[in-house]
């Protein structure tokens, strides 16, 4: 670290080959990779190591998927590329990729100490998870992702990779169409102190395993601590793609965690209550007066845990959408009920489907109440909420849910080589959106392994040269440095003027009104409405934000307000150009539509009645219309002019002090074709590595 004169500040600069942002299971394993492919001119960030995804969240089963590796069904590469490929709008090579590289960072894994299960002859077991035709899942239990995470940054500890913690990320630094460095906010240092809260990192690659924007919703799983910093990669030229594909599904809120597998495979009681937690209902009965189709349903949620708008109509996912009327519509809280049976005290097991009643009867539970079956099948399930902050005992508590967001199936764009647009800048991890609209539960794991092994694969073979002169980084940095200490010098002065800080107020609306308007349920009108309050804030956040220079967390707020207000812009610019560009309900959300149809009152025969639900709940499946485009995002700063093939479905003034989010369509890189002629390839190894 050396100390650099910039735009007339003393600010430290870090120079370095690549810069890894994110310390969760992807960015580790990018360190890890670049380290054992020779490139050990790497520094980490993180806005706080312990905190993300990959360290603190999980669910019943957390899976990780893969190519299939025990027993004698047949696979193939291509056949598990065409499963991730088939999930719509997912670019065919890093679906090719993903199931090449899987068996490679898998194994790995292993090697590291993560405990996969096997069987006596070494072959690693495996299970079918969501949208899997094989048995490629498996799993160390319900934090697969930390014990992933736990021995990839043992592995970078003894690798001797340094790591710079409590950095908030403020701007990417880029030159020409490629990353120069990065400008973070020291949030462990006070703002109004000696030493500078400044730090540059001088680079020629930055991976950015920074999470999926998970900061925008009120209503999610993500644990605290995960927000995301997607906003300053798209002040500074990154594209997006598939920005619309969020997957949403029931969760518990207090504490946050995915009730999938086994909480709902016991068929607990769902009872929504008043906000003051009175007036209990067991109001899935409103919907669905057939017993045994009531707890069937249930009992499906475990296996079909997301929200799927497919089984919306006459399946499990109806549940979701009860839950969403009481919580979003009626603003009621809903919990599960863990120590009474649904509908009558004891459980008549000769009403469950077929499905349901002989996987309990296997599992030797056809008896008692919910959380007696939970104790006798998963036991740990009943312990892990014993141990949680707040801590919830389903023995003698119910347990409150919402329908969360979970994971965001777009992102970032990246290439073959998870490389964005932007030269020397690669999204991995859940950052880039390599995904379609559906994906095998579990494939975002090997997804992140994978993204990071590429990036750092090519980094490795052709981006080795050293970072930018200082004079060049310097004249790149200092803009960004003054705009940066300005926005903070303004908003401590109306504080220091008596303007209240609303940094946190302000983060707390655009949550709730993201879970509002642009959840799990949306409609053209909710996202004009978001759209037009969020670019109001937008406009007006350079002029109004207040924020102490005392308090390392009002500063810190101050930087993550913007990126995830920029964050919502995009990504609600993109859901009205998707709504624009004719698309209908997929994947994990259900677009309100006039002139379609309500869900079923009964077991999907078309003469069937509809339910009396609300008219936000019309919807019309998309049916694959749109599986064979991508939609790409890029924000245009203001002043600057779009390219042509670009839109706007806004109109925006050239000068709107947010910006313009711009769109277009193109259609998805196929698979690529067989190139398995030995010769060949050997040669092109030899020659360059085959990484081109």
């Amino acid at each position: 670290m050396q100390t650099w004169t910039i735009d007339g500040r003393e600010v430290p600069v870090v120079t370095a080959n690549t810069v890894v942002v994110g310390t969760g299971s992807a960015g580790f394993c990018a360190a890890d990779r670049l380290w054992e492919l020779g490139q050990d001119d790497v520094v980490m960030v993180a806005d706080k190591v312990n905190a993300g995804s990959s360290r603190n969240a999980g669910s019943d089963k957390q899976t990780y998927y893969k190519l299939t590796l025990s027993g004698g069904d047949g696979d193939s590469v291509h056949e598990m590329a065409q499963t991730l490929f088939s999930g719509g709008a997912m670019d065919g090579d890093n679906a090719l990729a993903e199931a090449a590289l899987s068996a490679r960072g898998f194994l790995r894994l292993c090697d590291l100490g993560v405990p996969f299960p096997q069987n006596r002859f070494g072959e690693f077991i495996g299970y079918k998870t969501d949208h899997d035709p094989r048995r490629r899942a498996t799993s160390v239990g319900p934090y697969t992702s930390r014990s992933m995470v736990e021995q990839l940054e043992k592995k970078v500890h003894r690798n001797g990779t340094r790591i710079f913690d409590e950095c908030r990320v403020v701007d990417v630094v880029v030159r020409d169409g490629e990353v120069v460095g990065l400008l973070v906010l020291r949030t462990d240092v006070p703002h109004d102190g000696a030493l500078s809260p400044w730090l540059l990192f001088r680079c020629t690659n930055l991976v950015y395993a920074t999470g999926g924007p998970a900061g925008m919703y009120a209503t999610r799983v993500f644990p605290h601590g995960q927000w995301g910093a997607s906003g300053a990669a798209y002040r500074a030229g990154v594209h997006g793609k598939n920005l619309t594909e969020w997957q949403f599904g029931l969760a518990s809120t207090h504490p946050r965690w995915n009730v999938s597998g086994t909480y709902m495979q016991v068929i607990p009681r769902f009872v929504s209550t008043d906000a003051d937690g009175n007036d209990e209902r067991e109001f899935l009965t409103e919907a669905i007066d057939d017993y045994g189709r009531l707890l069937s349903m249930v009992f499906l949620k475990g296996y079909q845990w997301p929200f799927d708008i497919r089984k919306a109509r006459d399946g499990s996912s109806l549940i979701d959408l009860l839950v969403y009327r009481e919580t979003v519509l009626r603003g009621r809280r809903v919990f599960l009920d863990f120590r009474r049976n649904p509908v009558r005290d004891e459980l008549d097991a000769s009403a469950l489907s077929p499905e349901a009643h002989d996987y309990l009867e296997r599992a030797g539970v056809l008896f008692g109440t919910p959380i007696e079956r939970l104790r006798a099948m998963n036991e740990p399930a009943y312990q892990f909420y014993l141990g949680k902050n707040p801590y919830v005992d389903l023995e003698q508590q119910m347990l409150e849910v919402d329908v969360c967001a979970q994971h965001n199936n777009g992102g970032l764009v990246v290439d073959a080589w998870w490389q964005s647009n932007v030269a020397g800048f690669f999204p991995v991890g859940e950052a880039g959106g390599a995904h379609g609209v559906y994906r095998p539960g579990g494939a975002a794991l090997n997804s992140g392994q994978v993204g990071a092994t590429r990036a750092a694969q090519l980094v490795a073979a052709r981006r080795t040269q050293a970072p930018s002169d200082e004079a060049t980084f310097a004249a790149a940095a200092g803009p960004v440095l003054a705009a940066a200490a300005g926005l903070v010098r303004r908003a401590s002065a109306r504080a220091a003027g008596g303007t209240p800080d609303n940094t946190g107020e302000l983060l707390t609306a655009v949550q709730v009104l993201m879970s509002e308007k642009a959840g799990p349920v949306r409609s053209a009108a909710s996202i004009r409405e978001a759209l037009e309050q969020v670019h109001t804030w937008l406009c007006a956040y350079d002029d109004t934000v207040s924020a102490d220079a005392s308090s390392r967390r009002s500063v810190n707020r101050t930087f993550l307000v913007r990126d995830i207000l920029t964050s919502a812009y995009v990504y609600l610019s993109a859901m009205a150009d998707y709504v624009a560009h004719g698309g209908r309900s997929r994947g994990s959300v259900l677009y309100t539509d006039a002139d379609g149809t309500l869900p079923l009152v009964g077991h999907g025969d078309a003469s069937d009645d509809e339910l009396d639900l609300p008219d936000v709940f019309r919807f019309a499946l998309d049916g694959g219309a749109l599986d064979e485009e991508v939609q790409e995002a890029a924000w245009v700063p203001p002043g600057a002019t779009p390219d042509a093939a670009w839109s706007a479905v806004e109109p925006r003034s050239p000068d709107d002090p947010a910006g313009t989010p711009v769109f277009r369509w193109r259609a998805r890189r196929p698979i690529p074709e067989d190139d398995d002629f030995f010769e060949n390839v050997w040669r092109e190894f030899r020659e360059h590595g085959n990484i081109h």
